[in-house]
């Protein structure tokens, strides 16, 4: 018997047909609560899982966003205790240049002030006076005479005595004025040299109150930090950014130069090395060129570190300063040895460069150039090739900012990301949980004249129709409560950490 034959339950195909649609929509009305009970249970258990997984990796993200905090803000103490610490040693600097020759100036200005005041004294002494009898010769003088030669004689010289002592008092008045001016003169050199004095020591009190704001600004800084405020923490984090952004700048631009440096010497490392010879895929002289520069790089790192410029070594900043200072004079020696090095491979390849264009020349069968090569590609190649090595040695001041601000970056890009995740994860559960119920109606539609037929007979019958529900919530009661429990669990724990 065939399956066509099978499905003919009754000689006319279309009553079969029918028979079988009530059969099936019976069998789909018959099995209706337990598929939606597998149904809504699957889409359920979808959810659950999901937003569980959404509240752990909500509750990652909030240990990983208090671990970026940590992170800031003992960055941000250490950049404030380096700040209050040049500060302070500034102000050291300045004291020690500024005031400690007070001192000697506190001397020389009491001696200049003793000597003004001496000058002073003799400058203020009042010329002589007039002899006490000037009165009673000047009042016989002017006495009338009755013709009398002796006593017209007599008035005469008194007189002339007269005239003379008074020319004689004015002359020794002005000689007494004259001198006192000079003194006075002698003094202006004085009262300027205090002047000077004193203004050299109000600037480098000036100097001080400076830089005692600056500290106290500095101060309140770390103190910010020191509290964990919110505002300490968004500066710190938009520093970072910018520190994050400008090294990574910088850094590009120093790959630039290294890239240029390469090709310098590349060309005639070829020459030294061969160019035949190959470490794996890569040709000897270009790995021997590269070395040279990681060379370079590495002695420029270890130069900034000596001179405690950066900290990315702290073994070397805290070696002490005669252990130090020998290791600054290697370094440099090093780095100027190899800028040498470089300079004259420059030279090289320049010579190399123009006897390949030479034996091109030759070879095309075109005729050569009597012109004397310019010396000036050659010498600036050279000049390149020194400078090049001492540029990429201050590579060390960014790549510390990079990586300093490169651990915040990436902690909050971190932490955003699973933010993201978390929110996925909580919308796949919700499209999850209601394909369910869209699956458990449409379902429903399908069998809609069975439930239509049962309403028909429930009413006649006087009774209420008791649909299953899509969702029930006495059943999905205790997961809802146990996830809710286990979320709020999560929450007291990052509270009380």
């Amino acid at each position: 018997m065939t399956f066509a034959n099978m499905l003919n339950i009754t000689s006319s195909p279309a009553l079969s047909i029918l028979i079988w649609i009530v059969l099936f929509l019976l069998a789909l009305y018959f099995a209706r609560r337990p598929f939606h009970q597998a149904i809504m249970s699957f889409s359920k258990i979808i959810r659950n899982a999901l937003r569980l997984t959404a509240a752990a990796v909500l509750s990652a993200e909030q240990r990983l966003v208090l671990r970026n905090r940590e992170v800031l803000m003992a960055a941000g103490l250490e950049n404030a205790e380096r700040k209050v610490e040049r500060e302070f040693d500034r102000i050291a600097a300045a004291v020690t240049r500024d005031l400690d020759g007070y001192p000697n100036v506190h001397r020389q200005l009491s001696e200049v002030i003793i000597k003004l005041d001496e000058d002073y004294t003799t400058s203020a002494d009042v010329p002589p006076s007039l002899p006490n009898w000037m009165p009673i010769i000047e009042s016989i003088a002017k006495i009338e005479h009755s013709g009398d030669s002796m006593v017209a004689n007599m008035l005469a010289e008194i007189n002339r005595s007269l005239t003379e002592q008074n020319k004689k008092a004015i002359d020794d008045y002005r000689n007494s004025t004259a001198a006192r001016h000079g003194i006075l003169n002698k003094m202006m050199p004085f009262w300027r040299k205090v002047q000077k004095s004193l203004e050299r020591i109000s600037g480098s009190i000036d100097n001080i109150k400076k830089r005692a704001k600056t500290v106290d600004r500095t101060i309140n800084e770390y103190e910010k930090i020191h509290a964990g405020s919110d505002e300490a923490a968004r500066a710190l984090s938009t520093s970072a950014l910018t520190q994050f952004a400008i090294a990574g700048l910088v850094l590009l631009i120093a790959i630039g130069g290294a890239l240029i440096n390469f090709n310098l010497i590349a060309l005639p490392m070829s020459e030294m090395v061969g160019g035949a010879s190959y470490i794996g895929p890569f040709k000897t002289s270009d790995v021997a060129g590269l070395v040279i520069i990681l060379v370079e790089l590495t002695m420029g790192l270890f130069l900034m570190e000596s001179l405690r410029i950066t900290r990315l070594f702290p073994i070397i900043g805290a070696m002490d300063d005669k252990m130090r200072h020998r290791m600054i004079i290697v370094t440099f020696t090093l780095l100027a040895i190899l800028a040498g090095v470089e300079s004259a491979l420059a030279f090289m390849r320049d010579r190399i460069a123009h006897d390949m264009e030479v034996l091109r020349q030759t070879l095309a069968g075109a005729e050569q150039m009597g012109l004397p090569p310019s010396i000036i590609p050659t010498v600036g190649q050279m000049v390149l090739g020194f400078i090049l090595p001492f540029a990429l040695a201050f590579v060390a001041i960014p790549l510390e900012m990079f990586v300093a601000s490169a651990r915040t970056v990436l902690g909050a890009g971190a932490a955003w990301l699973l933010r993201l995740m978390a929110f996925l994860l909580r919308l796949l559960g919700n499209i999850g949980f209601y394909l369910g119920r869209f699956i458990v109606n449409v379902y429903d539609l399908a069998i809609f004249p069975a439930i239509w037929l049962e309403g028909i007979i429930m009413a006649t019958r006087g009774k209420n129709v008791d649909l299953p529900a899509a969702g029930d919530p006495e059943e999905s009661q205790p997961v809802e409560e146990a996830v809710d429990s286990y979320e709020e669990t999560i929450q007291i724990k990052e509270q009380q950490e």
